[in-house]
């Protein structure tokens, strides 16, 4: 009878497991499974730790919030934190928001947010607040991007010293062979139609002031933890590239989230894209 009762503990233990849907799993570059733990312990190891999100998927925005607190846990006032949707000339609003000089209400009603903020970015803000961690304003603001897709980098020349002073050092490095850089020109279509050679400038000109801001914020015995759409450090390009030209030394640990119909293995198509991917059901619902 005891015999009988184990066996079906066993049958019934393994049938749950069967039928277990996990909302993730998380891979190493050569499509390893690996663990939470350990992504933790490399990226409290690093200088920078570049989480390339999808930026309707709560997995990114969920992992991105607890890989902080983990990495809080063991780093304490070490850890600097800083993100793509914060834009540099926005860094006085948001060093107010977090010295809370400036409530909620009114950042909300004066900085240029991104649409899923009070979801998605929002709970990494006030972390970063309450526990009094730097958070990092470093993207370009988006009428100087704009401005390079019309006129390439030659028309940041023509900016004031003050407006200067929010984006990377002029003129940029720039590699148009990059394949990231190359593959925008590809996926829009070419340089005919309504796409120029301005695009993956304008997408350079992002990577390079993000990479200028991380490196400004950048103290000896800190580490980085960067919030970007991962397509700005795949394949160890992007953002990684500006931060390598200009210190090769630093150690960087990439992060890409990617969706796939399975999250049983790792997809040949993101193998290699990253040190983790971070893989997530398709079928995964959005936050916007």
């Amino acid at each position: 009878m005891k015999k009988l009762l184990y066996l079906m503990v066993i049958f019934t233990t393994l049938t749950a497991m069967k039928g277990d849907m996990p909302a993730y799993k998380l891979y190493t570059a050569k499509g390893k499974a690996t663990s939470f733990d350990r992504l933790v312990k490399a990226s409290a190891e690093a200088d920078v730790v570049l989480f390339g999100e999808l930026h309707n998927n709560p997995i990114s925005h969920w992992l991105q919030l607890e890989l902080t607190k983990a990495m809080y846990e063991q780093l304490g006032n070490k850890l600097v934190l800083g993100a793509e949707m914060f834009e540099s000339d926005n860094a006085l609003m948001v060093d107010e928001f977090l010295s809370k000089k400036l409530n909620d209400r009114n950042f909300e009603a004066q900085a240029r947010l991104w649409p899923n903020y009070k979801t998605d970015y929002k709970p990494l803000l006030v972390f970063a607040r309450d526990n009094g961690i730097p958070f990092v304003a470093t993207n370009i603001p988006r009428r100087y991007a704009a401005l390079v897709n019309s006129e390439g980098f030659e028309g940041l020349e023509t900016l004031s010293a003050e407006a200067k002073q929010y984006i990377a050092p002029l003129p940029p490095a720039y590699d148009a062979a990059l394949p990231g850089y190359k593959g925008m020109m590809e996926m829009m279509g070419g340089s005919g139609g309504h796409v120029n050679e301005n695009l993956p400038k304008a997408q350079a000109i992002k990577d390079a002031t993000m990479a200028h801001f991380i490196l400004k914020n950048l103290a000896p015995g800190k580490t980085f933890l960067h919030y970007h759409g991962t397509y700005h450090s795949d394949n160890y390009e992007g953002i990684m590239w500006y931060l390598k030209h200009e210190r090769p030394d630093l150690k960087i640990v990439t992060i890409k989230s990617a969706e796939q119909p399975s999250v049983d293995s790792l997809a040949s198509e993101n193998a290699g894209k990253a040190d983790f991917i971070l893989v997530i059901p398709e079928t995964m619902t959005k936050t916007h």
